[in-house]
């Protein structure tokens, strides 16, 4: 059992590690540069500077390919080019960098200090770095060692974790919560209105708008900027594929054992339990006479498996989980965190073959037979050996095609020449198509990247290499055509949708207002939509706390306000809402009041816990934004072409 748990231990602290490491790059703090808050800049390459304090275009770089990594790891393969549009991450990472800059330099104007002793004793503290409660500086040194970080790195990035924590400490400082705020939030999260509402989409106008040559021509004439085409540019390119090289690498015995060590994260082995359930399902609103009567049933079916009725058999005739009762209740195995608390907790107490008491969740009552368990643990080098020599096969791969990459670049850059950069390298120039400043480069895809230093570059100029996934890429200008206004004629169709969608619009948008006008004089929302062929919805109730979302509409903040300021004698929202283009007319349905009555002691406290940090994430966020707006930033051009907004 000993050796279970330090093996488990291990386990943790490693990925400890490897999350909190991850954390340097996306948490509030930990956004480390060069070497730490009193270092120089060591790229002269500026991203921007904030009040004279300049960030280099490596950790601006660095920030976002973590936080990339980061949004990688939570959606998995839903991670695409387009939602990494969505997130817009040049703007999220140039934010986290900037509220760096300025929480720190407020934290040496207010007078914050933090102590080598601060640091030691928070290090201390740390749970995975101890050993039976203590802690253990073999422990602290090896488990920074394997994610290649060594002492002084990770005490500077620490100071600068206490540092942060002690500003933010002092800047919400004399924020308090009373009742009133405590009733405030209670009344937030329980009032709740239903409105009824009608959606006036352009679309349903657009055959009303008729088109002319002289309109489409004074239309296009005013709207010529909308049809502008960017400036794009093309490519000439070498890409210095890792595969080209890996046939000439050489492995050792020492450096295989030291990926290995410095990589155990990658091989270890989850705690997992296999196991089969059967469920008798209760609803979260059944009275106590259907609970008996399920518990009832629960325990009979219980006694059975007991006494040595089958179990699958058991399962398919009675479990309520459609998944797994045809499967004779299997689950299969699972992890840690992998099912809700109180299942969780009674299957890992099991032993193989065991069977549990009954189990209550949110979804009623669970019978759980353990069929199987895996240590957690770490595959020793023996069992891994050769994907070990293949991914360190690869990173120095990796690093090889870099380096000949940064040879090439350092050879010809003075003159431009990528031809005898090829030659050099044994290499064949590619070329991309034209692409403009927000497109994916023809062959290569969305790269912002590349695309940023690819708009910087000066004719005849080589870029400096850049990594594309595994390879490493040296490319210079093919072409650069300027931005230009084309013709009508050239684009004739484009502004032909365009003024059809601006008069569809503008005739939604007339007939939402005449609509509302009726409701106002007192006539029924039914009849004005049956006049106009449109159809009266209902959002359902919702409560303050959906924020600016209202259901079945969308966001708008201003609907969302009005909606609870609605009453019997004013039922009508005042005005028309425009939602991505859509027009929205909207009244009182029907209201229902919060039950103050139900606010005990427990419920105070516990919301008394949550408007206490919501008034300090206001508190903070407001010293921030008013440290932004007072703030001398100079952002970089390369910086403001990927769209980000100082």
């Amino acid at each position: 059992m000993l050796e279970l748990l330090r093996k488990k231990q291990k386990s943790v602290l490693i990925k400890f590690v490897f999350w909190a490491i991850i954390g340097t790059f996306v948490g509030t703090i930990f956004l480390v540069w060069g070497k730490g808050r009193d270092g120089e800049v060591e790229d002269n390459s500026l991203a921007f500077t904030a009040n004279g304090t300049p960030v280099s275009t490596s950790d601006y770089q660095t920030v976002f390919r973590n936080l990339s990594q980061f949004y990688q790891n939570i959606y998995g393969n839903s991670y695409n080019a387009e939602m990494e549009k969505q997130l817009n991450l040049p703007q999220a990472a140039y934010d986290q960098l900037l509220r760096q800059v300025l929480l720190e330099q407020e934290g040496d104007r207010i007078g914050i200090d933090v102590s080598r002793q601060e640091v030691i004793d928070s290090i201390a503290k740390i749970p995975q770095f101890q050993v039976n409660g203590v802690f253990d500086r073999t422990t602290y040194v090896q488990i920074l060692a394997y994610q290649r970080m060594n002492t002084e790195e990770f005490e500077a990035r620490q100071k600068r974790a206490l540092f942060a924590e002690k500003t933010e400490a002092q800047i919400t400082d004399g924020v308090s919560v009373n009742d009133a705020d405590i009733e405030a939030e209670f009344r937030k999260r329980n009032e709740k209105v239903n409105l009824s509402f009608v959606k006036l989409p352009p679309t349903l106008f657009e055959k009303r708008v008729d088109v002319t040559d002289a309109a489409l021509e004074a239309f296009f004439a005013e709207h010529q900027e909308e049809f502008r085409i960017p400036e794009k540019v093309a490519l000439r390119y070498l890409q210095f594929d890792p595969a080209l090289y890996a046939q000439d690498i050489t492995l050792d015995e020492p450096e295989i054992e030291r990926y290995y060590k410095r990589h155990i994260d990658q091989y270890a082995i989850d705690e997992q339990i296999k196991a089969a359930h059967i469920l008798i399902r209760i609803d979260q609103n059944a009275d106590d006479k259907v609970r008996a009567e399920k518990r009832k049933l629960a325990e009979k079916v219980l006694e059975q498996a007991r006494t040595g009725d089958d179990f699958a058999q058991l399962a398919r005739k009675y479990s309520d989980d459609t998944g797994s009762a045809t499967l004779g209740g299997e689950l299969g195995y699972f992890k840690r965190g992998s099912m809700v608390p109180e299942f969780e907790k009674a299957a890992f107490a099991l032993n193989p073959g065991d069977i549990s008491e009954l189990v209550e969740t949110q979804f009623g009552l669970h019978i759980i037979k353990a069929e199987g368990y895996i240590e957690a643990g770490e595959k020793p080098l023996a069992d891994v050996y050769d994907a070990v020599k293949t991914a360190l096969r690869s990173e120095k791969a990796e690093a090889v095609a870099f380096e000949k990459a940064m040879d090439a670049y350092n050879m010809n850059r003075k003159t431009g020449d990528l031809d005898k950069a090829a030659a050099d390298s044994n290499l064949t120039t590619i070329e991309s198509g034209l692409f403009a400043r927000n497109e994916a480069i023809p062959g290569l895809g969305d790269q912002p990247e590349i695309v940023a230093a690819a708009f910087a570059l000066r004719d005849g100029e080589l870029a400096r290499p850049l990594r594309i996934g595994n390879s490493t890429l040296l490319f210079t200008l093919k072409e650069r055509q300027p931005s230009s206004i084309p013709p009508l004629s050239a684009v004739k169709s484009q502004a032909t949708d365009a003024y059809r969608k601006q008069g569809s619009s503008r005739l939604a948008e007339a007939a939402a207002a005449t609509l509302l006008s009726g409701l106002k004089e007192g006539k029924t929302m039914a009849a004005l939509a049956r006049k106009e062929g449109l159809t009266v919805e209902e959002t359902g109730l919702f409560a303050r706390s959906y924020g600016a979302f209202v259901p079945r509409i969308g966001e708008n903040e201003q609907l969302a306000n009005a909606a609870f300021a609605l009453t019997d004698a004013a039922p009508v929202a005042p005005e028309v809402y425009d939602l991505a283009g859509q027009f929205v007319v909207a009244s009182l349905k029907e209201r229902t009041e919060a039950d103050m009555a139900l606010l005990d002691d427990s419920k105070r406290e516990e919301l008394r816990t949550a408007v206490l940090e919501q008034k300090r994430q206001d508190a903070l966020k407001t010293r921030i934004d008013k440290l932004r707006a007072e703030a001398n930033i100079v952002p970089s051009a390369t910086l403001l072409s990927q769209g980000v907004k100082p």
